[in-house]
């Protein structure tokens, strides 16, 4: 079973957007000196894009990539991203490595705080949902009051 952390998935969704965008200008931003830094922030950056928008989360556009999936993805690259300046050569360099150890420990803290887990509500009613239509018909009434923060009934009624 998957962590329920204070961030909603919602929030999680946005700032991988947001750090891969980080990630694609980082290095004219920050000016790197390195090759081997500046491909890699390109890779990481378009990484986190897709990761973000293949997600079944609320900001995925494709919704392709299982909560799990996305899950053990965010944390092999937030280690990854920690770790790539001592891997990939760039370690002396100051910016690209102060660079990707923040980022890589800031992501590896925003994964690990997300509820990536559906509310117990909003499973239950699906589950229910089945057998008869008022189920629905609550959880739809909670996620539009703001009960879930990470699911919407626009998803709920495409997977029935």
């Amino acid at each position: 079973m998957m962590r329920q952390g204070p961030i909603p998935l919602f929030l999680h969704g946005l700032l991988e957007y947001v750090g891969g965008i980080a990630f694609l200008a980082a290095p004219v931003v920050l000016d790197y000196g390195s090759g081997a830094a500046t491909a890699i922030s390109l890779a990481f950056g378009v990484a986190m894009i897709v990761v973000a928008a293949s997600s079944d989360g609320p900001t995925g556009l494709v919704s392709q990539l299982p909560r799990p999936a996305h899950l053990v993805i965010d944390l092999l690259l937030a280690v990854a991203a920690i770790a790539m300046p001592f891997l990939a050569g760039f370690a002396d360099e100051r910016e690209p490595t102060a660079f990707f150890m923040v980022a890589g420990v800031i992501y590896l803290l925003v994964t690990i705080g997300t509820r990536f887990s559906r509310p117990q509500a909003t499973l239950a009613a699906r589950g229910s949902s089945h057998h008869d239509g008022e189920a629905d018909d609550r959880g739809s009434a909670s996620a539009a009051a703001g009960g879930s923060d990470d699911d919407t009934a626009g998803e709920r009624h495409r997977s029935e």
